[in-house]
């Protein structure tokens, strides 16, 4: 189990929060580097083993599922260029990144956020979504209702349509799922435990209450990937 992150992290970040310049960054390049990613990347590495009991499918390399702590800045109003946090993602194998259902969670100075779901479907996967919603929302009811779901994750949150989108019946039972554009769970947790063994723990028991969640997100959305290309029959 990994023993969290050392106070010397918590104490970069909120030294990065009051400094977001290259200028404070580059001469604490190692302290980030020593401090802040390598830790992360061995507490990734420990949340693969544990989701190879429960979604194995979304193991993944801890490079690849850290962020880089370099913000992309070329379309956005704030010109501060590093992230105030670390974060992870993991991402359904043979789905694109960011594709799909997911897990996530981020360790701030402020705050540790452990989050699951859909954040930005394309417009197919948003429809094949909702039109799974239509026949099985008792199903994702069920799974919402459950209580280490609502214990540890709370109720289902995410950007939601103020009506039901054309094509789909306003008086329908599924009609208050089907309004969503997004589809998260998400939990915020004392950052005091981002230095502690508890960590993992804390971690490992939300992604594990949000599997079934995550499972019947991407189940729609899967079978839009095995279904084969048209332009195939062409040639």
């Amino acid at each position: 189990m990994p023993a969290g992150f050392p106070a010397e992290a918590l104490e970069f970040l909120r030294g990065l929060e009051k400094n977001n310049r290259r200028e404070w960054f580059e001469p604490r390049k190692q302290i980030y580097e020593e401090r802040v990613r390598a830790p992360m990347l061995e507490l990734v590495a420990a949340l693969n083993a544990c989701m190879r009991a429960f979604a194995p499918e979304f193991a993944i390399e801890p490079e690849r599922a850290v962020y880089r702590i370099y913000r992309d800045i070329r379309f956005s109003r704030d010109k501060t260029p590093y992230k105030t946090h670390i974060a992870a993602s993991f991402t359904r194998r043979g789905f694109e990144k960011h594709a799909g259902a997911g897990y996530y969670f981020s360790v701030s100075a402020k705050e540790i956020e452990v989050a699951g779901g859909v954040y930005m479907p394309s417009p197919e996967e948003l429809r094949a979504i909702r039109l799974h919603l239509v026949e099985n929302h008792a199903e994702l009811n069920r799974i919402l209702s459950r209580p280490p779901v609502r214990k540890t994750l709370g109720s289902l949150e995410g950007e939601k349509l103020s009506r039901v989108p054309k094509g789909f019946a306003a008086e329908h039972p599924s009609a208050g799922l089907v309004r969503q554009k997004q589809w998260l769970l998400w939990s915020t947790l004392d950052p005091a435990l981002a230095t502690t063994p508890q960590l993992f723990g804390e971690i490992s028991k939300r992604f594990r209450a949000m599997a079934p969640f995550i499972d019947f997100l991407n189940a729609p959305l899967a079978k839009l990937r095995r279904r084969p290309d048209p332009r195939a029959f062409l040639d």
